[in-house]
C-alpha cells in the first residue's frame, strides 16, 4: 500500500490561496472580496474595520480553542490508560470505578440545580410547530434551493412517485400517466383527510363539491362538503377552515389547518386529475419541511478559500432571497429560486398572508478545524468555525436590516447549528464566540441562537450542563445513531472490541441515549421554546418503509426529524397530521430521566464469537461504504449523496458515516478480529464493486486499474489504518488534505 502523504507530496503547493492584508489578518482574496462587495456599504464599516474587529474575536477566543481541543486529547488518553488497566473481554465494565475515574478527570461534569432555558425571540416554526426538518449541502444551490422551496409539497406528486403505492408492473409510474396508480393516489389521499380534517357525516371520498357558506347572520364563511348521496355535510371541526381562493361560488383553493400544519386542497375538474377525483381536486398541496439546516459541515466538501467564498455566497443569497440556479434537466433548460409567499383569502373577508419557504438555519463547523481562508498576524490558520460564525451572521445582516427580497426571520434571529461540541466548557466557548460577533456587528445580546447537537458522548453525558451553557440562546438539541456511535468506538477504543453496526443498534445505551435526549431536553423547558431533534432517514427511496416507521419519532416526543428530500418531508409530515407533538411532549413531563450509567457502557463483543463469514460481511459493508462516499468527495467534491450499499440499496451518506464504519474497522484492527492484510484485500475488492457501481458516472475515476497512485483510495485506507490517530476519530483532516491534491492535478 502506498501511504497517501507520498501521493500528496506530489501535488503540495498547487493549491495556494492570494491573500490581501486587512485588520492584521491575511485574507484569502476571494473571501475578502465578498465581504467588501457585500457588507461594506451595508453596516457603514470599511474592510480594515471589519477584519480588525474579527482580528480581536480570534485574538481573544483562539487559545481557549486551543485549550480545550488539548484537553480532549489528554482526556482521551487518560480513558485509554485507565481501558489497558482494566479490560477484561469476559466480565462486565466495573461502572462504579469507571464512573469514579470519569468524574475524578473531568470528564463527567458535577449536574447543577434544574433551570428552565429563557430563550425569547423564537420564530414559531422552532418554537411552536413540530413539523420535518430538512438538512441539504449549501454548496449546492439547486438542492438548497429546493430544500427552501419545501415548505409546501404536492401529497399527489409524492403518493405517486413512490413506493408508497406499491410499484407494479400495473401500478407502474413511468412514462405516462397511469390512471389505475392515479386512482390509488387520489383514494390514499382522501383517506389522509379523513384524518386530517374529517367531515362531520361522510366520507372525502365521497365528495363532489366543496361549498363555501355564509349563514344568516354570520360574519363569515363556513366549509361544507356535498356528497353523492346529495347530504351536505360541515366539517367536524369548522374551525379547520381558514381560507380560500378564487369565488366564493366557484373556489379554487380551499385552505385548511391541523396540528398547526396547513393543507391545501386545489380544485379544477378540468385537468385529466381533476377529473378522476369526484369533488375535482386536482391536488393535495401540504405543508411540509418547516425548517431548513443549510449545512457547511458533514454534507459538504470545502477546502479552500473558492469552495468556502462559494458556499458562504450561496448562503447569503438563500438568506436574502436572490439566490437563483439554472440548470438542464431532460433536455430542457430550468431554472429555481426562491418562493414568494402564499396568499389566500380569510373566511371573513381578509387578506390571509402565509410563508412560502421553511425557515432557514445554517450549521458550522466545529471547533477542531482551521481554515487558510484567514491566517492571523503570525500566520496561522484561524479556527473555521470563528469565520464560519462571523460570515454567516454578516450574511443574515441585510435581513435583519430589512433591506432584503424576503425575511428569513420574522423575529430578527440568526439560527446557527453547532456541530462536535465536547461538554460544557466547548458550548460555552460557543457562547463567547457568539456574544463577541453580536458586539462586532452591533447586534442585540442573543440575536444568534444555537443549536447544539447531541452527537458526542461527552456532550450526551453532560447534556443538561451544555443547555445551561447556552440557555438564553438554545433553540434545538438533536441526536444521531453515526456521528454519537462513532464517538463512542472512539472513546471506548481501548476497552475491547465492539459489536457488529447492526447489532450496536439494539443496545441498551443507545436507546437510553435517545431517550434522555428528549428528556433532558423537556425538563430544561424545550417544550413551547426549542426544537428536540431525531436523525436522519437514510433511504430516499424507501418511501413506504419511512412512512411505516418514522412516526415512532414523533412518538418519542421529537417536535423535528431530519428527512433527506422535499418529497420525503411531505410524507413525513403525515405523522404531524397524526401525532400532536405537544400533548405527547406534555405527556412526557416529569417523566424520570434515564440514569447516566446506562449511557456508559459500550457496546463491546464481550467474548461475543463471531464467524469468519460475518467478520468478512461486516468488513465488506464498512469498506463499501467507506469507499463509496470518499471517491465522491475526494474526486468531484461531492460531500452528500445517495450512494449505493454492498446491496445497491441507495443510501444518503455523509461524513458521519464515514466516521462510524471507519472508526469500526480500526477497532477491529485494533484487537485483533481482523488482520491488516484482511482489511487492505478488502479495500481492493470493495474498490471494483465500486467502480462497477459508478460505471454510469461520466466523471467517475476508477480505483482498481491503479490503485496505488489513486487519491480516493488512498485516503479511504488512511482513514482506517490512521484512524485509531485521528483526533475523536474525525475524518475531515485525512479528507481535506486528499481533496486539495486532488484539485491540484
Amino acid at each position: 500500500m502506498v501511504s497517501l502523504s507520498s501521493v500528496i507530496n506530489e501535488h503540495v503547493g498547487k493549491t495556494m490561496n492570494t491573500y490581501v492584508k486587512a485588520g492584521g489578518l491575511s485574507i484569502a482574496s476571494d473571501l475578502h472580496t465578498f465581504v467588501s462587495e457585500k457588507f461594506v456599504e451595508l453596516i457603514g464599516l470599511s474592510s480594515e474595520e471589519i477584519w480588525a474587529r474579527f482580528a480581536k474575536i480570534a485574538e481573544e477566543l483562539m487559545p481557549e480553542n486551543a485549550r480545550l481541543l488539548a484537553k480532549r486529547d489528554q482526556l482521551q488518553a487518560a480513558i485509554d490508560d485507565w481501558h489497558k488497566t482494566n479490560r477484561d473481554i469476559d466480565t462486565a465494565l466495573d461502572l462504579a470505578a469507571y464512573k469514579s475515574f470519569l468524574t475524578e478527570i473531568g470528564y463527567l461534569e458535577e449536574e447543577g440545580d434544574d433551570f428552565t432555558i429563557g430563550t425569547e425571540n423564537v420564530d414559531p416554526e422552532i418554537a411552536r410547530l413540530a413539523g420535518p426538518q430538512l438538512v441539504v449541502p449549501v454548496t449546492n444551490a439547486r438542492f438548497a434551493l429546493n430544500a427552501a422551496n419545501a415548505r409546501w409539497g404536492s401529497l399527489y406528486d409524492a403518493f405517486y412517485g413512490t413506493d408508497v403505492i406499491p410499484l407494479t408492473t400495473e401500478l407502474n409510474n413511468t412514462g405516462p400517466y397511469n390512471p389505475k396508480r392515479g386512482a390509488l393516489v387520489i383514494a390514499r389521499a382522501m383517506e389522509f383527510l379523513d384524518q386530517a380534517m374529517p367531515i362531520a357525516d361522510g366520507r372525502h371520498a365521497d365528495v363532489v363539491r366543496y361549498m363555501l357558506e355564509q349563514p344568516e347572520g354570520a360574519r363569515q364563511l363556513t366549509l361544507k362538503a356535498q356528497l353523492d348521496n346529495g347530504n351536505v355535510s360541515p366539517l367536524a371541526n369548522p374551525e379547520q377552515f381558514l381560507g380560500f381562493l378564487g369565488s366564493e361560488d366557484q373556489p379554487s383553493s380551499l385552505l385548511l389547518v391541523n396540528n398547526g400544519l396547513h393543507i391545501e386542497l386545489q380544485i379544477d375538474p378540468t385537468p385529466v386529475i381533476g377529473k378522476t377525483s369526484k369533488s375535482g381536486v386536482k391536488d393535495i398541496v401540504l405543508e411540509a419541511a418547516l425548517t431548513v439546516i443549510q449545512d457547511l459541515e458533514d454534507s459538504v466538501s470545502t477546502v479552500d478559500a473558492a469552495d468556502k467564498v462559494a458556499a458562504y455566497r450561496n448562503w447569503a443569497g438563500l438568506i436574502n432571497g436572490s439566490l437563483q440556479e439554472t440548470f438542464t434537466k431532460g433536455g430542457r433548460e430550468i431554472s429555481r429560486k426562491l418562493n414568494q409567499d402564499r396568499s389566500y383569502v380569510s373566511p371573513e373577508g381578509s387578506d390571509l398572508n402565509l410563508p412560502g419557504r421553511s425557515l432557514q438555519l445554517v450549521r458550522n463547523v466545529g471547533h477542531l478545524t482551521t481554515t487558510d481562508c484567514v491566517l492571523d498576524a503570525q500566520g496561522n490558520e484561524v479556527p473555521e468555525g470563528f469565520v464560519d460564525a462571523f460570515i454567516t451572521t454578516l450574511c443574515a445582516l441585510p435581513g435583519i436590516l430589512g433591506k432584503t427580497r424576503f425575511k428569513n426571520s420574522q423575529t430578527a434571529s440568526v439560527y446557527i447549528v453547532k456541530p462536535k461540541m465536547h461538554g460544557s466548557e466547548e458550548v460555552q466557548l460557543t457562547d463567547r464566540l457568539f456574544a463577541r460577533v453580536e458586539q462586532a456587528l452591533n447586534l442585540p445580546k442573543n440575536t444568534i441562537k444555537i443549536g447544539v447537537m447531541d452527537e458526542e458522548r461527552r456532550t450526551s453525558v453532560n447534556l443538561k450542563e451544555c443547555i445551561r451553557a447556552v440557555k438564553d440562546r438554545i433553540v434545538f438539541i438533536n441526536t444521531g445513531f453515526l456521528d454519537r456511535t462513532g464517538d463512542e468506538i472512539h472513546t471506548s477504543m481501548e476497552a475491547g472490541a465492539v459489536l457488529p453496526k447492526e447489532q450496536i443498534k439494539a443496545e441498551t445505551w443507545l436507546q437510553a441515549y435517545e431517550k434522555r435526549n428528549v428528556a433532558i431536553g423537556l425538563s430544561c423547558g424545550f417544550r413551547g421554546k426549542a426544537q428536540i431533534g431525531k436523525g436522519m432517514w437514510p433511504k430516499p427511496d424507501e418511501m413506504a418503509q419511512m412512512v411505516a416507521e418514522k412516526h415512532t419519532h414523533l412518538a418519542a416526543g421529537a417536535n423535528c426529524a431530519w428527512v433527506p428530500s422535499p418529497t420525503a418531508a411531505v410524507l413525513h409530515a403525515l405523522h404531524y397530521h397524526q401525532i400532536r407533538v405537544d400533548v405527547v411532549q406534555e405527556s412526557l413531563l416529569g417523566t424520570p430521566i434515564p440514569n447516566v450509567d446506562l449511557i456508559l457502557h459500550p457496546p463491546l463483543l464481550k467474548g461475543q464469537n463471531l464467524s469468519a463469514d460475518e467478520i468478512q460481511q461486516e468488513l465488506d459493508q464498512n469498506i463499501q461504504g467507506i469507499l463509496g462516499y470518499v471517491v465522491r468527495w475526494i474526486d468531484q467534491g461531492i460531500g452528500c449523496s445517495k450512494v449505493p450499499d454492498i446491496n445497491n440499496v441507495g443510501l444518503m451518506e455523509d461524513r458521519a458515516t464515514l466516521r462510524i464504519s471507519s472508526q469500526h474497522v480500526a477497532n477491529w484492527l485494533q484487537h485483533g478480529i481482523c488482520s491488516e492484510a484482511q482489511v487492505q484485500k478488502t479495500f481492493e475488492t470493495m474498490a471494483e464493486i465500486v467502480d462497477q457501481q459508478n460505471t454510469d458516472d461520466a466523471v467517475y475515476r476508477p480505483m482498481a486499474a491503479s490503485l496505488s497512485d489513486n487519491i480516493a483510495f488512498n485516503a479511504a485506507c488512511d482513514l482506517v489504518f490512521k484512524g485509531r490517530a485521528q483526533p475523536n476519530g474525525y475524518t475531515e483532516l485525512i479528507l481535506t488534505e486528499a481533496r486539495r491534491a486532488a484539485k491540484a492535478i
